[in-house]
């Protein structure tokens, strides 16, 4: 079965977080992901106070920084936060964006470097083990976390280029195909992964999470392509479902058969009515999404 979610922007005040998880909640929205957007909501905080709030949905973040984090530091985070509400938390990591960690000294000159060493460290220390590493953006000398998690944590990455998503395939546990992803690109990122964790030795079940940018009833269409043109999308990326409810279904649908095990929709920017696009959205997840 797909799952179907929605996303908290990093452009809603951080006091909207609460009540819109809440929400979602009630609504039986399986998925509430945020964003940790430089300069904006700290994710590790916004996902531990949309899990306080909360008592059942799953919340995720897509995606914290690779570069910003010390990845013992996180991996006390992310145990911390699984153990206090189990089962619940989804974790997602990444580049960030180059400029960005440029402008705060972190900018990695081999993200591919960093992502190789740093995914597959910190799904060690989350699985309990104890991690040695030597590498070029990570050093760690016999660490164990004290209190790990009872249960492993999914660690997703984000990727875009067929390089990048080559590496999510060898050493993530999912990866995260970020606003603007076709079904087209859905499918030629799922085959970029597949050929990695072959060539890897990696079996089991790799998770696909798209973000999807959604709006819903009259003007839709009209809204999603000045949405587009503040995003700077361009061509194919230019990717929204945006209608009544059986076009929006219809543009999660394609993404699942494409080969999404997760959709998460995201509303515009600035949604004027947050309530009521949740509402929307809701009557999208109460529809059966077998994959």
């Amino acid at each position: 079965m797909a799952s179907l979610g929605v996303i908290f922007q990093p452009s809603f005040p951080p006091e909207r977080l609460r009540p819109a998880a809440q929400r979602a909640e009630r609504a039986r929205i399986a998925e509430l992901w945020v964003f940790e957007d430089c300069f904006r909501e700290g994710g590790i905080a916004s996902v531990t106070a949309a899990l306080a709030a909360t008592e059942r949905i799953r919340i995720g973040v897509g995606i914290l920084p690779m570069p910003l984090r010390n990845v013992a530091a996180l991996a006390m985070e992310a145990a911390t936060i699984e153990r206090l509400f189990p089962g619940r938390l989804r974790l997602g990591v990444g580049h960030g964006v180059l400029d960005w960690m440029g402008q705060v000294g972190a900018r990695a000159a081999s993200p591919l470097t960093l992502m190789r060493e740093y995914v597959p460290a910190l799904r060690g220390l989350l699985a309990g083990e104890e991690v040695t590493v030597d590498g070029r953006y990570v050093q760690l000398d016999h660490v164990r976390l004290d209190w790990p998690p009872a249960a492993p944590v999914p660690v997703l990455a984000a990727g875009e280029g067929p390089k990048t998503l080559g590496v999510t395939g060898e050493v993530a546990d999912g990866t995260i195909l970020t606003t603007g992803t076709s079904p087209d690109m859905v499918r030629t990122a799922v085959e970029r992964i597949r050929a990695a964790r072959t060539a890897a030795g990696r079996g089991g079940q790799h998770e696909i999470v798209v973000f999807l940018m959604t709006d819903f009833g009259h003007g839709s269409a009209e809204r999603m392509e000045a949405e587009f043109d503040a995003w700077g999308l361009a061509g194919e990326r230019r990717t929204a479902a945006v209608g009544d409810d059986e076009a929006v279904a219809a543009g999660v649908a394609a993404l699942v058969e494409a080969g999404a095990t997760t959709v998460l929709l995201q509303s515009l920017a600035h949604e004027a009515d947050l309530d009521r696009w949740m509402d929307s959205a809701a009557r999208i997840a109460a529809r059966d999404w077998g994959a």
